[in-house]
């Protein structure tokens, strides 16, 4: 039993466990050097998902235990306390968040008063506190003694040799420690690139080496060996020109945590050796290469030499060029040119460049080869290397001869001529471009124009020489000032001609002449000699514009309906010309305007396209100018006018009309034709209406103070803007000869009561209103019987042109509604059962009237009592006389119902009228009478108040017959004293004070002489006065039980 227990409590406990907060930190003690970046990584666990932990780290000092200091937190920024706050700003003490709930305190250089019991807290985030919120473990700082020793020095070895490099370790810590000892190269050429590894001593003592020197320490030429405890050689054999740069030694002093994991405590290095290693091939080669040999004067030539030795950054060499014997061109190790006597004026015009293009490349290019540059070329290269003993030797090598070629120029041009068109119109661009093919040497160009039939000289037009500069002739010259003439090199070997606004007169034949020249002899004595001439030919027809120029209107749509567009287009033939432009305007004339022929209209100008391309408005604007767009199309040959929304106003002809413009080649204009369209006539109607209203006829039956409801449904109109105007109209069941008008609600929502409103005073009953935009309701409140009759409803329907003037569209009516307005159904009932009620004189008479049933709720009766009596036994049936005994009416004012009684009600009145429930009455009639004998019954009104508040009766009924007897009583004492008031006071009232007046006198006596004589008193102190009284009853009506007094009953 108790197993048990214990194991339901482990599970219970397990269970809780899986929910609680843990805070976890590295395990101590974490022994650390001075000055060495330190680390603590921080979890927590457990806690609600979704939450960002915060860390707050603080640390105890050994002397003071119990003492908090606060370093750093990642939730207050001044969280820390003096010691701490200088380190912690200058980011010295920093906290890492790696997740959510991990977080890592980074101390970068930690110090020996650091050495303490270090806490991670977490804040709680949950609501409730359940596990653990903080972790401690603790820091020891030690004295860095690591020591890494080498001396610094330049080496220099030839390849193959073998080196040796001594390295001195220690170290003076008392903790159990390890060392890992390597070998390190760095390039002295990349100083940013990582250092490569030699050979490494782990702190396991397992040896390794770099990935590139991995086979070399395989094959026994690299060796590290721990020649004492704290020296460490390095050997290198058979050196090679990759192990030259700068060597150094580093060392690294590991801890094993109480995790099993190992920590670098403490890394250092040694002063770096400078190995130089000088290569054992000190051979080189030389190769001149070129393209081609052959060449044609004016090409370029491009020799490059090429030397192919070890090192050659690092040694140093001088380039000659040779041409047949003499010298072009000397660069030294420095790459500056030093150029022969006869080509620094070559050099100098750009037609020669020398240069090294990379270590170990020389170039040497002539520009525009000449005859005289054929021959041969040699490089020649020599190296200056210093001895061991400091002297310098050369020594130099030449490549083998390049003979090259250069052929005399000959010109082998040919010449085409092309247009943009053998036929242009009257201002558009004539553009020629002459291409020249297979040049050698400069172009110079010649433009000519003569007629059709070449029958007079050639005109020159424009000259372009050799250096690109353009020449115009003097019968040309102001035209090209103002830029229609343009001639341009476009390359060196295509020029054009170009002329703007073209005109009647420059149709003809163009001619462009090619020249080709060669620059001979040498400076200062330059000449250009011409080694070629071709031309060619092409012919252009001008056609006039006015010619073909015409204008046409055209529109789909003659005929469109209110608040429709149309588009009116004006085509301009031909296409249009920017030098030859087109004014085009549109003009209206309004329908019903007076004109006594088709064509002598009164025209107003709408809107011109001005030959700039600008709009101008016209006095006469469609639409008020908001409606109505106009544009054209790119080439400006279709103009359209477009008015939206079209209204009475924009119905009418309309025209359009072209003038034709010839722009100058001084920028004055001049009119060259005139032409006009055609008419076009539109008309603008209204829509076609689509009201359609709901025209189902139905018949309603209600009550009399009741609430009347009558739709008018609209099944479709023409548009979404459409308003309407709904009349409503009654036809009297009387057969009237018209309908009458109830009430007309306007478009604009006002309300107008006709005159049958006024008749049968509808004006505070009657209620119209706009359900939503398709449905209108009409509502009679409180309906009377005169208001039964056939409801319809008359809707117009409007719009609003374009204008915004508001026209009638069409009206239709909506189907019947027969209203029947009746009074409530006759349900009045009154029990009829008959009784038969036998009382005795001077006692109650009770009569019950019961209303079972009613003809509505807010029903109100009047309730009268009759009686008949028989004065003769021997009286037929219906001989009777009936008399009101009792009546109240439906205002619950009595006496005011259908008959009068003949005894008044007052304080005396023997009635007494009671109604227990709404249907429920009852009269009493108290002290019965022989005379009051008869039949009774009771007689109901029942009355209802009508929508105007007048009260009506409805229906009439009489309950059942109640037969009365009354028995008569013979006079007896006790009748003959209660009957007489008088002779009652005096036997019942008057002796009962006088009674009490006699016993108080009596007492007063007997205690005044009490006290005087003791013979008056008895043996037991009783008073010897004893009043007896003799049985009395009393009774001081006739109705309540008798009052007894007994003798002892008073003292």
């Amino acid at each position: 039993m108790a197993t048990g227990a214990l194991l339901f409590a482990c599970a219970l406990l397990a269970g809780v466990a899986v929910a609680q907060r843990v805070v976890t930190v590295q395990s101590g003690p974490l022994v650390r050097t001075e000055g060495s970046h330190v680390t603590i990584l921080c979890n927590v666990t457990g806690y609600k998902e979704g939450m960002e932990q915060d860390f707050e780290w603080s640390m105890y000092l050994p002397s003071v235990a119990d003492r908090e200091i606060r370093i750093v937190s990642t939730a207050q920024p001044n969280y820390a306390y003096a010691l701490y706050a200088e380190r912690v700003n200058s980011k010295e003490i920093t906290v890492e968040r790696l997740s959510g709930d991990s977080a890592m305190l980074h101390i970068t250089k930690v110090q020996a008063n650091d050495q303490g019991l270090f806490e991670c807290y977490t804040p709680n985030t949950d609501g409730r506190y359940l596990g653990s919120y903080s972790a401690r473990t603790n820091l020891t700082v030690i004295a860095d003694s690591l020591t890494v020793v080498a001396p610094a020095q330049t080496l220099s070895k030839v390849e193959g040799d073998t080196l040796q490099l001594t390295c001195e370790v220690s170290r003076t810590t008392l903790q159990h420690t390890h060392l890992s000892v390597g070998w390190y190269l760095r390039s002295p050429e990349d100083a940013a690139s990582p250092p490569q590894e030699l050979v490494t001593l782990s702190r396991d003592f397992v040896l390794r080496s770099g990935g590139p020197y991995r086979q070399r320490m395989a094959a026994g030429d690299l060796r590290l060996d721990k020649t004492s405890a704290t020296s460490y050689r390095l050997t290198i054999h058979k050196l090679q020109p990759v192990d030259q740069g700068l060597l150094y030694c580093q060392a690294v002093e590991w801890i094993q945590d109480t995790d099993g994991s190992w920590f670098a405590m403490t890394r250092k290095q040694s002063e770096k050796t400078q190995l130089r290693i000088q290569p054992t091939d000190r051979d080189f080669s030389i190769q001149v290469s070129t393209d081609r040999r052959s060449f044609t004067a004016g090409e370029p030539l491009e020799l490059r030499c090429t030397i192919e030795a070890q090192n050659v950054p690092e040694r140093f060499f001088s380039v000659s060029w040779v041409f047949s014997s003499s010298p072009v061109a000397v660069v030294g190790p420095s790459a500056v040119p030093v150029l022969g006597p006869d080509y620094v004026a070559r050099e100098a015009a750009g037609h020669m460049t020398v240069r090294k293009e990379s270590t170990n490349v020389h170039l040497l290019k002539l520009q525009h080869l000449r005859p005289e540059d054929a021959g041969k070329y040699i490089c020649r290269v020599t190296e200056r290397e210093k001895t061991p003993t400091g002297d310098f030797i050369d020594r130099s090598k030449r490549s083998r001869n390049v003979q090259i070629t250069v052929q005399p120029l000959k010109s082998n041009i040919t010449v085409s001529l092309s247009s943009n068109s053998t036929e242009v119109i009257e201002g558009d661009v004539i553009h020629f471009s002459c291409s020249v093919y297979t040049t050698t040497g400069p172009l110079s160009v010649v433009w000519q124009w003569t007629d059709k039939q070449a029958a007079g000289p050639g005109l020159e037009v424009a000259t372009i020489d050799r250096e690109g500069t353009v020449w115009h002739s003097a019968s040309y010259r102001e035209r090209s000032s103002y830029g229609e003439i343009r001639v341009e090199k476009v390359r060196a070997d295509t020029f054009s001609l170009s002329l703007y606004n073209a005109l009647p007169g420059d149709e003809g034949q163009y001619s462009c002449t090619a020249t080709e020249w060669l620059q001979a002899g040498t400076e200062p004595e330059l000449t250009w000699e011409k080694i070629g001439e071709r031309s060619d030919t092409k012919t252009v027809t001008v056609k006039t514009v006015e010619s073909s120029f015409m204008v046409s209107a055209s529109s789909r749509t003659p005929s469109v309906n209110f608040g429709d567009s149309f588009d009116l287009l004006c085509l301009v033939k031909p296409r249009h010309n920017p030098r030859v432009p087109t004014s085009v305007t549109w003009r209206f004339m309004p329908a019903g305007s007076e004109a006594g022929d088709e064509g002598d209209g009164e025209f107003k100008d709408l809107v011109t396209f001005t030959r700039e391309g600008t709009l101008q408005w016209g006095k006469q604007l469609l639409g008020l100018g908001t409606r109505t767009t106009v544009d054209r199309s790119h080439s400006n040959t279709n103009f359209r006018l477009s008015v939206t929304r079209a209204g009475r106003r924009e119905a009418g002809k309309y025209q359009c009309s072209a003038v034709l413009w010839r722009k100058n080649y001084d920028n004055s204009w001049s009119k060259v034709a005139n032409r006009t369209s055609n008419l076009l006539g539109i008309s603008v109607l209204q829509p076609d209406s689509k009201l359609r209203m709901l025209k189902t006829n139905q018949s309603q039956v209600y009550l009399e103070d009741s609430r009347v409801r009558i739709n008018c449904s609209i099944s479709s109109q023409t548009s979404q803007e459409s308003q309407h105007a709904v009349f409503w109209y009654v036809r009297r069941p009387t057969g009237s000869e018209a309908d009458e008008l109830l009430l007309r609600i306007e478009r604009s929502g006002a309300f107008e009561y006709g005159a049958y409103a006024d008749e049968e005073r509808l004006r505070r009953r009657v209620q119209a209103e706009r359900l939503s935009p398709r449905l209108y309701g009409l509502t009679l409140n409180r309906a009377e019987n005169s208001d039964s009759g056939t409801y319809y409803c008359l809707v117009e329907e409007w719009l609003s042109d374009p204008d915004g003037a508001w026209y009638r569209l069409s009206r239709e009516s909506s189907g019947f509604t027969q209203v029947l307005v009746r009074q409530p159904e006759i349900r009045l009932q009154v029990e009829e059962l008959e009784s038969n009620v036998t009382v005795e004189e001077s006692a109650s008479i009770r009569l019950g009237c019961s209303i079972p049933s009613q003809s509505s709720r807010e029903s109100r009766f009047s309730v009268s009592w009759y009686v008949e009596r028989s004065d003769d036994e021997d009286n037929e049936p219906g001989d009777e006389e009936r008399e009101c005994v009792f009546s109240i009416g439906h205002d619950a004012v009595f006496g005011n119902g259908n008959c009068s009684p003949r005894e008044e009600s007052g304080p005396n009145s023997r009635l007494q009228f009671e109604r227990t429930t709404s249907d429920q009455y009852s009269l009493t009639i108290q002290g019965a009478r022989p005379t009051d004998a008869g039949q009774y019954y009771c007689h109901v009104e029942e009355w209802l108040l009508n929508p105007r508040k007048a009260w009506y009766r409805l229906a009439t009924n009489n309950s059942g017959l109640t037969i009365v007897n009354v028995i008569q009583q013979v006079s007896t004492l006790q009748s003959v004293v209660c009957s007489n008031d008088s002779l009652f006071y005096f036997v019942f009232f008057y002796p009962f004070p006088i009674f009490g007046i006699l016993l108080i006198a009596v007492l007063l006596v007997r205690f005044k002489s009490r006290g005087h004589s003791k013979s008056q008193e008895g043996k037991n102190g009783a008073p010897l006065l004893w009043i007896k009284e003799p049985h009395l009853s009393y009774s001081p009506t006739c109705l309540d039980p008798p009052l007894s007094l007994h003798p002892g009953s008073v003292d």
